[in-house]
Parts: structure tokens; C-alpha cells; sequence
């Protein structure tokens, strides 16, 4: 099924859904259901994001409000400054929709950590890389055997660099393993050369390259790794209010239309955001367009996939089954 047929589905089901909430009645994520006020009250849903996100671009559109508002609720959005701390606010119930990294979902099914993934951003494979000085001597994967390669422990970036030493037919300890807690770190190494490759994302990995002499060594590869991030929502959330889910999918994917038409825009806001030079920017949000994908049998196995690979070196302490925490819809 393409894109826009899973879409208009999920359309006719959010439609079908307001018929039956206006038949029936419903209570809120977080009022008791006798609440006679609770309209005035706080019909409130808690919506997690990040800067310069999607949900960052939704929360400037309106568009959630909007729709949100004839139902009778009200977004209370919270930022959060990476995609850790926004599960745990999922899981712990302090929030009740948000998104983050595929990595991040990995993580929290291998803790036991409840959520569900409830759609998708689509692919964005240029969005990461391995960089190095375009001066170093390294011209290829294969020539960072033995060399080191700076990351963020089990990041979108970390499994591409993963990715790519096996697909050079290296051995993941052929190289050494430089673990940082912050972008800010990895840069810093790089551009000090206590590194000698630096795996990456977007907007950071936009700005070395903009910034600095560089060579991509996964420029133009394919490692078979759509780079998605994903939106969740808190198990209790999802199994009471599906139809709002699908309301925000659906509004997110009408933000997202209008961001693909409106680039330019979208590069500013994000800039303003995160306080990056809009030119930066401009290479990331270029290189990537934006929809709301619905989970699909590809999408499952293109994560199982992750999950395998982060229990094999050891990022995870036991396999799991990610369709257990991925409905299709």
C-alpha cells in the first residue's frame, strides 16, 4: 500500500472515530471519565518534542490545535533536549505521544520499558555519515582499520558506521570505538584530530561538513538503512484514545505537506530553534522531505534488523521481537 492510500485509511478511520466519540462520549488522557467539566477542566494531551523536529514544526503550524479543538482538547506541549529523556517521560506517563530515534526504542523494549510505536517519519539515509579530514590519508572504509571512530553509544550514526565496517568486510573491533556523551564532543575531537573519523547526524553532520574540509566516506553507499525516526505513544494512551493518535498522525502529515512545500521557511524556523546558521541547515532540511509513514511489515523488519545488530554487539542485553511493540495499522 503507498503512502498517500495508508494516509487517506487512516484519514477515514480518524473520521469514523469522531462519529463514534460524538455518539458515545469520551473522557480525556488524564480526566476522570464522569467529569462533567472537564471539557473547561483540562482535556489535555501532553505532547513530547524535540528542537527542530517535526513535532517542533507542528507545534509552530497549528494545525494540532486546530484539529484538537473540535474534539474538545487541548496540546500541552513539553521540549525535551534529546530523545532519552522524552521516553522516559513516555513510559513513566508524563507524556502521552512524542518522538524520537530508532535507536531510542531499541533501548526502552530491551529495558522492559512499555511504549508503542505508532508511525514514522520517512527514510533519510543522507542524514548521517562518516567523516573524515579531507588531509588524513583515509579514503575509504576499509582504510579505517585500526584507526578510531568517534560516536554516540547506539545513535542513528553508530549503526551506520556499524553498517558500513562490515559492508568493507572489517570486523567491528578492527577499529577502535571512541564513545562521547554530546555532539558538542564529537566536534570538538574531530576538529582537534584526537579522532580519525567522526560518525554523525544531521544538522552536526550538515555543519562539519559546511564548516570544514572533509571527505564522506558513506557518501553514495547503500547500507540498507532507511535512518527513521519514529513517533510513540504511552501504552495506556494509545489503547484508550486511538482515534486521537490517529488525529495527530494525521495532522503531522498535513505539517509535513506543508513543510516540503515551504523548505525555505522551514530552514529558518529550525535555525532560530537550535540556534544554527541557516545555511547549515538549509544542507540538512535539502537533503531530507517529510511525511508520516504508518508501520508496515518493512518498517518492522528494517528495525528488527537494528535490534539484532545491537545485540550482537552488545548494546542490548538480550534479543527482542520489535514487532511486539510495532502495530500495524
Amino acid at each position: 500500500m503507498n503512502h498517500k492510500n495508508k494516509i487517506l485509511i487512516l484519514g477515514i478511520i480518524t473520521a469514523l472515530s469522531v462519529l463514534l466519540l460524538a455518539a458515545c462520549g469520551t473522557s480525556s488522557a488524564n480526566v476522570d471519565k464522569d467529569d462533567d467539566n472537564a471539557n473547561s477542566e483540562g482535556k489535555v494531551i501532553k505532547v513530547g518534542y524535540q528542537k527542530g523536529n517535526t513535532l517542533n514544526i507542528l507545534k509552530e503550524s497549528g494545525i494540532l490545535e486546530e484539529k484538537l479543538e473540535a474534539e474538545g482538547y487541548e496540546v500541552e506541549w513539553r521540549e525535551f533536549v534529546h530523545g532519552g529523556k522524552l521516553l522516559e517521560a513516555l513510559f513513566t506517563g508524563n507524556i502521552d505521544y512524542g518522538h524520537a530515534a530508532d535507536g531510542g526504542g531499541i533501548n526502552a523494549q530491551a529495558g522492559g520499558k512499555p511504549l508503542v510505536y505508532v508511525g514514522a517519519d520517512l527514510p533519510n539515509p543522507e542524514g548521517v555519515g562518516i567523516l573524515v579530514h579531507d588531509d588524513s590519508g583515509i579514503e575509504s572504509i576499509e582504510d579505517l582499520k585500526g584507526k578510531s571512530i568517534a560516536a554516540l553509544k547506539g545513535g542513528n550514526h553508530h549503526y551506520l558506521a556499524v553498517l558500513a565496517i562490515k559492508d568493507a568486510g572489517l570486523e567491528v573491533d578492527d577499529v577502535e570505538w571512541v564513545y562521547l556523551s554530546d555532539s558538542a564532543q564529537l566536534r570538538t575531537a574531530f576538529e582537534t584530530n584526537k579522532i580519525d573519523a567522526y560518525a554523525t547526524y544531521d544538522p552536526f553532520f550538515a555543519g562539519a561538513e559546511y564548516d570544514l574540509e572533509t571527505i564522506n566516506l558513506t557518501e553514495g553507499k547503500d547500507y540498507d538503512y532507511p535512518n527513521r525516526t519514529f513517533y510513540y505513544a504511552n501504552v495506556d494512551f494509545n489503547d484508550a484514545h486511538p482515534e486521537l493518535v490517529n488525529l495527530i498522525l494525521e495532522a503531522t502529515d498535513e505539517s509535513d505537506e506543508w513543510a516540503n512545500e515551504n523548505k525555505a521557511e522551514v530552514v529558518e524556523l529550525v535555525a532560530e530553534a537550535l540556534d544554527i546558521d541557516s545555511e547549515i541547515i538549509e544542507i540538512a532540511i535539502n537533503r531530507r522531505d517529510y511525511a508520516v509513514d504508518l508501520i508496515d511489515e518493512d518498517i518492522i523488519a528494517a528495525q528488527q534488523k537494528q535490534a539484532d545488530i545491537y545485540y550482537e554487539i552488545d548494546l542490548i542485553p538480550e534479543k527482542i521481537d520489535v514487532s511486539e511493540y510495532m502495530p500495524i495499522k
